[in-house]
């Protein structure tokens, strides 16, 4: 099923792209965070134009949030395409420590240039950049011990664009979220409205809602997904089969046992349930 053109550019993205442009001159490492549920969709297409010959560390934050099988299969995946990446959840602090040595084992290479060149060494400079809600300020909260940037599972809560010192090792730029100024490819876009990396003025909440569910019945049969339909009949007494098999239908039927009827409020009570994981650990992309 389709749902409406999906598109979110906020003008507080514009500037701090602006900003960003500004500051890459600045850096030695990128530190990319994407999102382990859709690690494509949170891949943004101009991102080797701002690496330049820069040193790079993809990030898989939100590992918790799919199954070991996805996690494996990624992997692979990336190493075939000549990518390590550092697996991690900012959330919990798990795999931080390692995001932490990754970081500083690029700032030692780059150091030793320096000395070979007869310079001093100095910390390295890393911008976190990312997709809005991602997980890239409470990277750096974890990274640095203590809350010095704001963070919340929602998109756009950082605008503006911050020097964080990490030891005498590292400089972090933690940077808003950048979206690319349009969404070309809409099933990529569906999937960041479903894990709330875009705002929610971009979508209609209920036509998202039925999109998920047809997303559900279509990956149930990839096990690394880890999609249990029969969760959703515990979890809200409705099966996702027979006649309420229709995700609008079985949307209605939900609404009618759990919110009198309102359909905006079950989809949204859906939506939320996926995000925090109440539905199991769910990879809404798989390497093909």
């Amino acid at each position: 099923m389709s749902t409406p053109t999906i598109q979110w550019y906020p003008g507080h993205i514009a500037k701090a792209e602006q900003q960003l442009k500004r500051h890459l001159d600045k850096v030695d490492l990128v530190i990319e965070v994407r999102d382990a549920r859709i690690p494509l969709a949170t891949g943004h297409p101009h991102l080797n134009r701002w690496l330049k010959g820069k040193q790079h560390l993809l990030v898989i934050n939100r590992r918790d949030m799919v199954t070991a099988a996805a996690k494996e299969a990624w992997e692979a995946w990336f190493k075939a395409q000549g990518q390590k990446t550092v697996w991690c959840d900012a959330k919990a602090g798990t795999g931080v420590k390692q995001v932490q040595q990754a970081a500083i084992r690029a700032g030692d290479q780059l150091n030793e240039r320096r000395r070979n060149r007869g310079m001093r060494p100095r910390p390295v400079r890393a911008l976190t950049l990312g997709f809005p809600n991602v997980g890239k300020s409470a990277l750096i909260n974890r990274l640095v011990r203590q809350k010095v940037v704001a963070s919340a599972r929602r998109a756009g809560v950082t605008r503006t664009l911050r020097w964080v010192r990490l030891g005498q090792d590292l400089d972090l730029l933690d940077a808003p979220g950048v979206l690319p100024p349009r969404l070309d490819d809409q099933q990529a876009a569906l999937r960041l409205a479903l894990c709330d990396d875009i705002g929610q003025a971009a979508y209609d909440g209920e036509l998202v809602a039925q999109a998920f569910l047809q997303l559900l019945l279509d990956v149930e049969s990839q096990a690394a997904a880890g999609v249990t339909i029969p969760l959703l009949q515990e979890r809200y007494g409705i099966p996702l089969s027979g006649e309420t098999a229709d995700p609008a239908f079985w949307l209605d039927a939900a609404a009618a046992r759990h919110t009198s009827g309102e359909t905006a409020r079950m989809a949204q009570r859906l939506l939320d349930d996926f995000r925090k994981s109440a539905l199991g650990s769910i990879a809404l992309e798989l390497p093909a």
